[in-house]
């Protein structure tokens, strides 16, 4: 053989071994991807339903909890009363109106028959974990803040485990930080997905 065979046939190795790299690179690269969306949007449907069950916590109790057993007994155990409103306007003898209404309590139903219906095979027991790991807890959060002198009920439930190596504390912007909804610094129940 001469030089110029060897050399060619060299060449054509070191060419397709180079191009096997290249495509097993560029396919590894989007299977990572599209695992990690696929465990974030799993993340993502139960940062959902934290989020549902804090709004009714917060709407029948008055307060957001940062306790996940107040909030597991409430959604296992806790009712929504349901109200009717109705409102009564009279024409007062000097042209001014007076409007009384009325709340009248209807009845109850069960949180978890009214919120979580929709969910099938719902746990509540289950939604305080990170989907995808075992025993990693959602970190839960809650308290008061004020703004504009009113004091306000404040949430904030995030993932401390970030499926993404990307997603980290220290990114600027709140899109690019681990998955969470709600604030410790304003009124928002607002996920940083949305």
């Amino acid at each position: 053989m001469s030089k110029l065979k060897i050399y060619t046939y060299l060449t054509l190795f070191l060419a397709i071994g180079l191009g096997i790299f290249l495509v097993s690179r560029i396919k590894f690269s989007i299977d990572e991807e599209s695992r990690i969306t696929r465990a974030e949007n799993l993340i993502i449907d139960n940062l959902k339903i934290i989020r549902d069950a804090q709004v009714t916590f917060q709407s029948v109790k008055g307060s957001y909890t940062s306790d996940w057993d107040s909030l597991i007994n409430f959604v296992e155990n806790g009712k929504i009363f349901i109200v009717q409103r109705r409102e009564e306007t009279v024409l007062l003898d000097y042209g001014a109106e007076e409007t009384t209404l009325y709340l009248d309590t209807l009845g109850s139903i069960s949180v978890i028959d009214s919120v979580f219906s929709e969910y099938k095979s719902f746990n509540p027991n289950s939604m305080k974990f990170v989907p995808g790991y075992e025993n990693v807890v959602f970190e839960m959060w809650a308290g008061q803040i004020e703004k504009g002198g009113v004091s306000v009920n404040v949430v904030e439930v995030r993932n401390p485990k970030p499926v993404d190596p990307d997603r980290k504390e220290s990114n600027e912007a709140n899109i690019n930080k681990p998955l969470r909804f709600g604030s410790r610094t304003s009124i928002t129940t607002a996920g940083n997905w949305e």
